[in-house]
């Protein structure tokens, strides 16, 4: 179990923080993408008319077979739509009270960027994130069992917060406080990111069960219907809004989280109406109706049976879209008590070890360290440089064939990149320089944001509308103060600065 616990978060520890990070910032996804979208800074309205939407895509969609539409929400108050364009769905915003377009966001922001890095990693070849992901979900639980076991005392020295100690005894005290404290939801996060994705990693279920054909799974789970184009034209569309109003009223009220229309133009077009997952509910709903886009006729109808509500319930306990503020929070601080766990368990080997690697002439610790440090500072580094790219880049900009957006993540991977190489190339100072360089980032994002979009914190502090910026810009603060804080406590005990005190 020593041996396990040791190499599992040693060999795997840097896609485990990372996915942690990327996951409790998910937590307020939409609220950054109030944050990086200034347009979308609108108060919340629900839609007004879906044909209307419908009649401002004509001129972008063009003879794209697919578009649809998201919905707004409290916490997105925007309406999305997206088209097929040149083999990709592309997105525009709009006015849910006007139905006028918004500008171009020119960002992936938290749901296109932070989102999916969190699930895949941004590597989707062959679903490869997804399996490098699920590994170190599964190393995660066996670290959580394995830390159980091997800290014979773990719950007694919850109580024993040794400050004045040596680092190595106050770094394994600061594991065990993070990792008591947050256990239950630790292992319970982890284990529901594991069994979503369970069509990718026990794909033998399912294709036992329905005999290979995926179409009969996916349309008895998901409740996924489809028909072939007839190659014909069709019928005008009908009333879309009559549409979303019978779903909802099918729904006993139940609101659309999205309309999505096939084959447009075609005689064989339909349109997918899907039940919305936000609200008083932990489980995400599969209810979708199906209706023939000429006649407005249901086609078909879909509830969730009895196994897939059991997986809807866990999906949505991993995924956290009811409305509920105070549990928000709850995820977002345990989200970073994961951070710290995986953070100290480093820190502690690194401590363990150095003295004895130093005598011995070992470049294990060096190389460790680099990787560490690279792993902790250097992606909340790339996370702020992120940010400030987001602030500092002008709406038209590109270089290199990369539009605005892709310049955005490219500021975020050579940062991340650039924190290895410099953690490795000045392993003295390193935790000092890059915590100064996060207090930097996260102050000039403040700034920036004031003066670029004119929301700055004295103001959006008194509009409840803007009150999501705020909570960014707050934040962005308390990482600055806590980032500095640190960086001034190792500059005054130079003797100690390759560990966290």
């Amino acid at each position: 179990m020593q041996w396990l616990h040791t190499w599992a978060g040693l060999c795997l520890g840097t896609v485990l923080f990372a996915v942690f990070w990327m996951g409790t910032l998910s937590v307020f996804d939409r609220e950054i993408d109030r944050w990086m979208m200034p347009a979308t800074r609108l108060a919340p309205a629900e839609l007004t008319s879906v044909d209307a939407i419908a009649g401002q895509m004509q001129h972008l969609i063009g003879a794209s077979p697919l578009w649809l539409v998201l919905f707004p929400s409290d916490r997105e108050p925007v309406v999305r739509m997206g088209y097929l364009a040149g083999g990709k769905i592309r997105y525009r915003q709009a006015d849910p009270s006007t139905s006028m377009l918004l500008p171009d966001a020119g960002t992936w922001g938290g749901t296109g960027f932070i989102y999916p890095f969190h699930v895949n990693l941004h590597i989707k070849a062959w679903s490869l994130g997804l399996w490098i992901v699920g590994l170190a979900g599964m190393a995660m639980l066996a670290l959580c069992v394995s830390g159980v076991v091997i800290h014979r005392k773990i719950f007694a020295d919850f109580f024993t917060f040794r400050s004045d100690r040596k680092a190595r005894r106050l770094v394994l005290d600061l594991h065990n406080v993070t990792g008591v404290l947050g256990l239950p939801f630790h292992f319970f996060i982890t284990l529901s990111g594991v069994l979503i994705f369970f069509t990718v990693y026990v794909s033998g279920a399912w294709e036992m069960s329905y005999r290979g054909d995926r179409q009969a799974f996916v349309q008895e789970s998901y409740g996924i219907y489809a028909r072939p184009r007839l190659n014909r034209p069709g019928p005008p569309m009908a009333s879309l809004d009559a549409m979303v109003e019978q779903a909802s009223r099918e729904w006993n009220g139940g609101t659309p989280q999205l309309l999505r229309v096939f084959h447009r133009g075609d005689a064989n077009a339909y349109v997918e109406v899907r039940r919305s997952f936000v609200g008083d509910r932990v489980t995400m709903p599969v209810d979708a109706l199906y209706f023939d886009a000429g006649t407005g006729a249901v086609l078909s109808r879909h509830t969730a049976q009895p196994v897939m509500a059991a997986h809807r319930f866990i999906t949505g306990f991993h995924f956290v879209q009811f409305d509920h503020w105070p549990l928000r929070w709850l995820y977002f601080a345990l989200g970073l008590t994961g951070c710290m766990l995986i953070a100290t368990g480093f820190l502690f080997w690194l401590e363990s070890r150095r003295k004895r690697h130093e005598q011995l002439g070992l470049a294990g610790v060096r190389l460790v360290e680099g990787l560490v440090v690279g792993s902790i500072s250097g992606i909340v580094g790339a996370t702020l440089a992120f940010f400030v790219a987001n602030r500092l880049l002008p709406m038209s900009a590109s270089a290199l064939g990369f539009e605005r957006a892709d310049l955005e993540i490219w500021a975020f991977y050579l940062t991340w990149l650039g924190s290895f190489v410099h953690a490795w190339l000045r392993p003295r100072t390193a935790w000092r320089e890059q915590c100064i360089a996060i207090a930097v980032l996260s102050a000039g994002a403040v700034v920036l944001s004031g003066f670029t979009s004119g929301d700055a914190l004295w103001r959006s502090l008194t509009q409840p509308r803007l009150w999501p910026v705020a909570g960014m810009d707050i934040m962005l603060l308390v990482t600055a103060f806590a980032a500095g804080g640190v960086a001034i406590g190792l500059r005054l005990r130079p003797g100690r600065e390759r560990g966290i005190h």
